[in-house]
């Protein structure tokens, strides 16, 4: 049986308008308003049609068909969890989570119609929503009943994932952004799956100044706050050099064989931290994934009072050790004449990137540095990686991060070097590719703010010849 509602509406527009007409209404979940109602999305869910792994294997790959994933982003990048044994997702699936239509964020009703429409989630075809158990699945359907939708099928994953025959993907490196279920366990003295090397966890929170910025507000309980002022100095706030990261280990009691988790109220902190500390020789850096809003998501317990650091014998090698990780100036000048093999990736917005504005209060220098390829960040504004994030602030998945790479002509077969003003930004887009596991990765650093302080530094300027980015 194919769940019972009005009849399909075929323009992404209208789904669009019965979303927000809904959302305005408060209504959005408890099933009472969608154009033509006439039951509660509650029972329509319930009476979508159940399938079963066979069923689903069939129609894998028929283009009628979508398989989306309805658990949390991380069970769909790798993770195990809710008590089964194998993380990943169906072939070809796509993930809108439950938990996203939870999430309070300015313009959710335009977001996930258009997180619904990039994953080709439309009334005319079939939906198969897919979970463990029930819960999830089924208030997803009641989400998209609302809006027309009425080929929903729902599916458990729980007897495919039994069945290890039965294919599931992850991506290659999925342990490096950690679920806050996840974080919770290692709390606890358990080494889930991916830390069975682990010698000691330390939890960490990342931002810039001191621990009034955010720190003192909540943060994870057991973890101590990191000022990024001490890696990156000002008033260049560029990486540290060797000497001034030997510092910053000791300060802060890092060593070399350490595991380290993470988090921040601004996850590009976590990511800038989180680099830098793979550059310098960490064994196992982790960020939570989303942030420190995945954490109070998830019900657990926030902290206030100070952790501080600990105390180490020293970092127990040479700084850096992956000095592969991070390019020089230099490095990036000669790399950039190597057209075939690398691509400089800028992950600024547009208006940065063409020279509309600098993007920064205490920098003046407009423009980008020629060769180097938009990496399709956004138009403007200061969270330029909207692109890059679910509206939860968690990864995208790989094909929509894959995609916004290919509108740049830039291919994940050559060397990529991302960069933004100074790090930060890069840094998380770095992760993510990463995560994806492309094989030549690094991040420039010094970006624009450090290429073009040096006045005999090349830049461009303006957008002819440039193909315009797609407005989100």
């Amino acid at each position: 049986m194919v769940i019972s509602t009005p009849a399909a509406i075929s323009d992404p527009n209208r789904i669009r308008f019965a979303i927000r007409r809904c959302a305005v209404l408060g209504l959005v979940i408890s099933g009472i308003c969608w154009p033509g109602h006439r039951a509660s999305a509650q029972d329509d869910a319930t009476s979508a049609s159940q399938l079963s792994a066979a069923e689903v294997a069939k129609i894998v790959e028929d283009d009628d068909w979508v398989l989306v994933d309805t658990r949390p982003t991380d069970a769909f990048n790798g993770w195990a969890l809710d008590g089964i044994t194998r993380g990943g997702h169906l072939p070809g699936a796509v993930d809108f989570p439950a938990g996203w239509l939870d999430v309070e964020v300015k313009g959710k009703t335009d977001r996930l119609a258009a997180a619904l429409a990039t994953k080709g989630i439309r009334p005319d075809r079939h939906i198969v929503l897919y979970g463990i158990g029930k819960r999830d699945s089924q208030k997803v359907a009641a989400y998209l009943g609302q809006a027309g939708f009425r080929k929903l099928h729902v599916f458990d994953l729980k007897d495919w994932n039994a069945d290890k025959l039965r294919p599931l993907v992850r991506y290659r490196n999925f342990q490096l952004l950690v679920p806050a279920s996840i974080v919770k366990r290692l709390m606890t003295g358990q080494l889930p799956e991916t830390f069975g090397e682990t010698k000691r966890v330390k939890f960490v929170e990342a931002s810039w100044g001191g621990e009034g910025a955010s720190y003192s507000k909540g943060h994870v309980p057991g973890s101590f706050h990191v000022n990024t002022d001490h890696f990156e100095p000002p008033p260049s706030w560029k990486l540290g050099s060797p000497e001034v990261l030997e510092r910053f280990a000791t300060r802060y009691g890092f060593q070399a064989d350490d595991t380290v988790v993470v988090s921040g109220k601004d996850p590009t902190a976590s990511y800038r931290l989180a680099i830098v500390l793979r550059y310098m020789g960490v064994a196992d850096v982790r960020v939570l994934n989303g942030g420190f809003d995945a954490w109070k998501a998830a019900g657990y317990k926030v902290e206030t009072q100070s952790v501080p650091p600990p105390k180490s014998p020293g970092f127990g090698t040479r700084i850096p050790k992956r000095p592969a990780l991070i390019d020089t100036t230099p490095e990036v000048k000669r790399r950039l004449k190597q057209t075939k093999k690398f691509t400089l990736v800028d992950a600024r917005t547009w208006a940065e990137f063409i020279g509309t504005t600098s993007g920064y209060k205490y920098h003046f220098r407009k423009g980008r540095i020629p060769g180097s390829a938009y990496g399709q960040a956004t138009f403007t504004g200061a969270n330029s990686l909207t692109p890059y994030r679910n509206i939860d602030n968690t990864m995208r998945n790989a094909q929509e991060i894959l995609a916004l790479w290919k509108r740049s002509g830039i291919a994940t077969d050559r060397h990529l070097s991302f960069m933004c003003g100074g790090g930060w930004r890069a840094a998380e887009v770095l992760t993510f590719a990463q995560v994806l596991g492309l094989p030549r990765t690094s991040l420039y650093s010094d970006g624009w703010i450090g290429w073009s302080n040096d006045r005999s530094n090349p830049i461009a300027t303006g957008a002819v010849g440039l193909k315009s980015p797609e407005r989100p």
